[in-house]
């Protein structure tokens, strides 16, 4: 199992790193890894945003799911399928928000692989395709100065600021004062002081794991935060534009 996951992931993460290694001007570490993080996410674009606008969708459902459960309160058979005709009517996937993360994990693990045990050890360079040029020296460092084998507590506070804005993107707002009281509305408050508690959690254990990975971990998680929040601007206008057209 290791070996299969170390020829389909950590292998060709590993010869992407140093491809574009040698083909950015200066060399450098950083930037590669920045543009590797980019691609990655480009590849994955149509699959986040799909999840996206299903993970949007849900929480707009919200209130139709919590009425459905008292309606169905005593029929547990009933309940799952008039859910399921809801979220087939809505074009709703429930289950499509968990992807991302599934699919990120296993390359933030080679990444992590990759970086942890030294992109210039021999035994790595043996691995190289034919096509990827092999380094003579390689450096391990962003602009110069920030040393990507080492911890970077600097690049974990600002992988948990965008970590912020990200989670905020998708908090979900309190209902209404006016209708807070009705019995559909608690379970939507619910939902929007549980996303209120990610919104500082998150962040948190973004720069507490963060500070303990090498800084190139770190800085593929920056940068893929950075890129998913310019995503879900994207889609959520997109989703906001569609909606207003249809009213």
């Amino acid at each position: 199992m290791g070996n299969l996951f170390f020829t389909i992931l950590t292998q060709p993460i590993y010869n992407a790193l140093v491809y574009l290694y040698e083909v950015i001007p200066g060399q450098d570490l950083g930037l590669a890894i920045i543009l590797l993080t980019v691609l990655i996410k480009l590849i994955l674009w149509p699959l986040t945003g799909k999840s996206l606008s299903s993970q949007k969708a849900m929480q707009e459902l919200q209130p139709k799911v919590e009425e459905l459960k008292k309606q169905y309160k005593d029929d547990k058979e009933g309940q799952a399928k008039a859910l399921m005709e809801l979220y087939k009517t809505e074009k709703v996937n429930p289950f499509s928000s968990c992807l991302p993360m599934l699919i990120q994990l296993p390359v933030l693990l080679a990444l992590y692989s990759v970086l942890s045990q030294s992109i210039a050890n021999p035994e790595f360079i043996a691995n190289l395709y034919a096509f990827v040029p092999v380094p003579e020296v390689m450096g391990s460092t962003l602009f110069g100065f920030l040393d990507l084998h080492a911890r970077s507590i600097p690049l974990a506070i600002l992988a948990g600021a965008v970590q912020y804005v990200q989670v905020r993107q998708l908090q979900v707002s309190r209902p209404p004062k006016i209708v807070a009281k009705k019995e559909s509305a608690k379970d939507e408050d619910m939902t929007a002081m549980m996303n209120k508690s990610m919104l500082y959690t998150m962040p948190i254990i973004t720069v507490i794991f963060g500070s303990t990975f090498p800084g190139g971990v770190t800085l593929y998680w920056l940068t893929s935060s950075v890129v998913s929040v310019i995503q879900q601007f994207i889609v959520f206008r997109g989703m906001k534009k569609s909606t207003d057209k249809v009213s």
